[in-house]
Formats: structure tokens, C-alpha cells, sequence
């Protein structure tokens, strides 16, 4: 049984799945065997069209498959955003079609959220290596200015040709290759959380995601030389970690401390030069900040932790929610965030001293687990300048100072728990923020 069939054996949403070259001619009958005797639309924009779009209503017309006509934005910069939405759902409910998505993150998540809203299924083929959320479930769309994850459930079948994927513009499989970095530092703080208790390791999607990882992430020049067999590589490490996202419904396999910036800068609405600043570009600086809070941690003597001295300065809620709100001042947004996600993660003095007890038991044999799975700081730094990816927090348009800001915020961002709550339940933070944006850090602020 291959990677992809056992992972289609776990999935709770899709079923079918096609990877290869010159496979857009296989959309019919993906579309035959998933939605017999039913209508087709195909939504797109004007680039994804052109690249896959004819392509794939060709493949269609020619299986004899009755098409409704193609649905396509025009907007120069398409985002995704609830005016867009309202605008896709008024059109798909006056006709009874399964929608096919044409694009990446942007038609993936409008088609997806608005089939959901309307009960249906869809298809979607992928144009671009650019994130992991094709086989994901839930959509990430602005609504009141808010970047939100609504749930739907993701394509009910999924076509890939690597061949137009390596064609897009640079910067989607650079956006990609950051996402897809960023499961390796997600994994360590998986484990970080399966040895303090606070969720264990799912096997199955632990290895789907970081098996044949590594592989994926070996050669950011080839994937930004726009190498077929390369970017096919890094499709199929994104769709797994999607797929390992919907065996356990759970965003946990694929996101730990360096999806919380994006998080941040999501709600901040984060532009540079005019557009939106992509997800795996966020994340790519997120795993930065994330890899060199790891080093730190494989730095300290936890094996021999005061933890008598942890918990005695541990805060009772009460003065947690006031830290939150002196944090958060100003920021009514984060703020509600913050205490929500917060509340989430929060025990007891005794339920850190557990927490803290079992991590000191574990860290000689983890601390060798954690330093085996990561990436040293600076490969990764390279490896997305290689990519064409980011690698420093002024190219999302992020000064050092926002930066040390957002890093403030981190440990109040999500209820997960991850290697920025380690830091803090130990009382390191303001020990590593000095690390990072002191003199001579690796951000220093001047």
C-alpha cells in the first residue's frame, strides 16, 4: 500500500487522490467515479484559467460530463475575503453543479467554505505547491477584518500536475517550502507536549507528516529552479500534512509555535509592498523565531530544573488575565484572544509541577529526540533564501522591534501547547528575548 492509499484510509474528507504529470486530463474521470450523473463548474481566476482551467474543462466536454459555465474572478488582487464569498455563494446557489476549485490557497478556501455553506462536495485541482491547506479541513477567510478558520470539510477529490505546479510563479512554492519547514520544528513541539501530557502523539499522522520530510525539504534550489520531480516532491509533503490534519482533526501534526506569528500577523492584517504577505512566508519567519527557541532550550540544564522555584513564581489565573490585559493594551482583538486561548492552556500550580516533573524526567532521552528532529537555525535561514522564501522579518515588511513585540505575544496566542509554553513555565522568557533581540542576538534591536 502506498503513502497516499493508506493516508486515504484515515481521511475523513477525501477520497481521491491523483499526483503526476499531465493528470489534469484525468479530472473527468475523477469527477465521474466521485459525482455520477451530476453537473460541473469550474471556479477559477484569470491565471488559473489559463494554466489548468481550459485544460480541465476540455477533459470534461470530452468524458461528455454537462458543465455549467465557468465561474471566474477577475479581481487583480484576489484575496481571501467574505466579500468574495458572498459573491461566489450567490452565484453557485441558483444552479445545482459540484464546484471543481482551480488554484491554490485563495480558490481552494473560497470553494471550499462556500460548497460547504450549500451542502455540497467538491473537487479541486491544485495549481501551485504553495501551502498545505488543499487537504486540510477548514478555510481560512477574512470576515470584519478578521482572518478566521471556519469549518468545511475539505476536497472530496484532488488532482495535482507537478508540471504546472513547478510553472507557477516563484514565490508560491517559496510561500510552500516555509510551510512545509515549519512541520519540522511542529514536531518537536509535538513532543513537547506528549511528554508534559498535554496531547499525545498520533503515530499514524506523526508519520505522515515526517516521514520522507526531510526529502521533501533537500533541495530548496532545485524547487526554486522550478524542478518538476522536486516540487512533486514538495506537493506530496504538503498534501500529507493536510491529510494528516484530517485523520485526527486536528491542525496539531502541522503547526506548533511558528504558525502563532502567522496567527498574530493575520490579525494585524500584515501587508508589504501593497499585498497581503502569504501564509508560508509568516510561518517561514515563525519557524525562525520557533528553530532558535528550540536551540535555547536544548542549551539549559532541564535534566536539573528548580522546579519548587518554577512553581512558587507561577501566577494564580487572576494575575495571569491581568499580565494578559497589560500585554494586550490597546489591542481589544488580541486581547480577546489572548484570554480565550490563554484560559485554555492554564493549570494549577500542581498541574505545572506534574507538567514540569515529567519533562525533567524525560529530557536527557528528549532533549536527544528534539536536537535529531530539528534543522540548525542557520540551514533553515539558508534553505528559504535558497527557496526564494524570506528569511529575515524585514522582508515580510516586519521591523525588529514588531518583531520582539509579536515574540511578547506568542505564548498568550493559542491554546496549544508548544516549545513557547516550555520556555514560560520555566521562566526563560525574558532570558531568550534578550537572547534574540539583545545585544548581539540574532534580531538585535538597536
Amino acid at each position: 500500500m502506498t503513502k497516499v492509499e493508506s493516508a486515504l484510509q484515515r481521511t475523513t474528507d477525501t477520497k481521491d487522490l491523483i499526483i503526476g504529470n499531465g493528470v489534469v486530463s484525468r479530472t473527468a474521470e475523477m469527477f465521474a467515479k466521485l459525482f455520477p450523473q451530476q453537473s460541473a463548474i469550474i471556479v477559477a481566476d484569470k491565471n488559473t484559467w489559463e494554466v489548468a482551467g481550459k485544460a480541465v474543462f476540455a477533459s470534461l466536454e470530452e468524458a461528455g460530463i454537462p458543465q455549467e459555465k465557468p465561474f471566474i474572478f477577475t479581481d487583480e488582487e484576489l484575496y481571501a475575503e467574505w466579500q468574495h464569498v458572498e459573491k461566489l455563494q450567490a452565484h453557485l446557489k441558483g444552479i445545482e453543479a459540484i464546484a471543481i476549485a482551480v488554484g491554490s490557497g485563495v480558490m481552494n478556501d473560497l470553494t471550499k467554505y462556500v460548497s460547504f455553506t450549500l451542502g455540497r462536495k467538491y473537487m479541486c485541482v491544485g495549481t501551485a505547491a504553495s501551502m498545505d491547506g488543499y487537504t486540510a479541513y477548514g478555510s481560512s477567510i477574512t470576515k470584519d477584518g478578521n482572518k478566521q478558520t471556519f469549518d468545511c470539510p475539505a476536497p472530496y477529490g484532488f488532482v495535482m500536475d507537478p508540471v504546472i505546479a513547478a510553472a507557477a510563479p516563484k514565490e508560491l512554492a517559496a510561500s510552500g517550502y516555509a510551510d512545509l519547514i515549519a512541520k519540522i520544528p511542529a514536531g518537536a513541539d509535538w513532543m513537547l507536549a506528549d511528554v508534559t501530557g498535554n496531547e499525545a502523539i498520533d503515530k499514524f499522522a506523526w508519520d505522515l507528516v515526517q516521514d520522507g520530510l526531510r526529502e521533501s525539504l533537500a533541495d530548496p534550489a532545485a524547487i526554486f529552479a522550478g524542478d518538476v520531480a522536486k516540487t512533486e516532491a514538495l506537493s506530496e509533503g504538503l498534501l500529507m500534512s493536510g491529510f494528516a490534519m484530517q485523520a485526527i482533526q486536528s491542525s496539531r501534526p502541522a503547526s506548533g509555535t511558528e504558525h502563532q506569528f502567522s496567527h498574530c500577523w493575520d490579525m494585524e492584517d500584515l501587508c508589504f509592498e501593497g499585498k497581503h504577505v502569504s501564509h508560508g512566508f509568516k510561518v517561514g519567519i515563525g519557524t525562525l523565531a520557533s528553530t532558535a527557541s528550540l536551540e535555547f532550550l536544548l542549551e539549559k540544564d532541564i535534566a536539573n530544573l528548580d522546579v519548587d522555584k518554577c512553581v512558587a513564581e507561577w501566577k494564580s489565573w487572576e494575575e495571569q488575565e491581568a499580565e494578559i490585559r497589560e500585554v494586550f493594551a490597546g489591542k481589544p482583538g488580541h486581547l480577546a484572544r489572548g484570554l480565550k486561548e490563554t484560559k485554555g492552556k492554564y493549570t494549577d500550580k500542581e498541574g505545572l509541577r506534574k507538567q514540569l516533573e515529567a519533562l525533567k524526567a524525560a529530557w536527557p532521552t528528549l532533549k536527544e529526540q528534539i536536537k535529531a528532529q530539528i534543522i540548525p537555525f542557520e540551514e533553515v535561514r539558508n534553505n528559504l533564501r535558497l527557496v526564494g522564501a524570506p528569511y529575515e522579518p524585514e522582508h515580510i515588511g516586519v521591523t525588529r522591534e514588531r518583531f520582539k513585540k509579536t515574540f511578547s505575544y506568542i505564548p498568550y496566542m493559542r491554546s496549544r501547547f508548544a516549545n513557547i509554553d516550555i520556555v514560560y513555565r520555566c521562566g526563560y522568557m525574558a532570558e531568550l528575548t534578550e537572547r534574540l533581540f539583545g545585544k548581539g542576538g540574532i534580531w538585535e534591536v538597536k
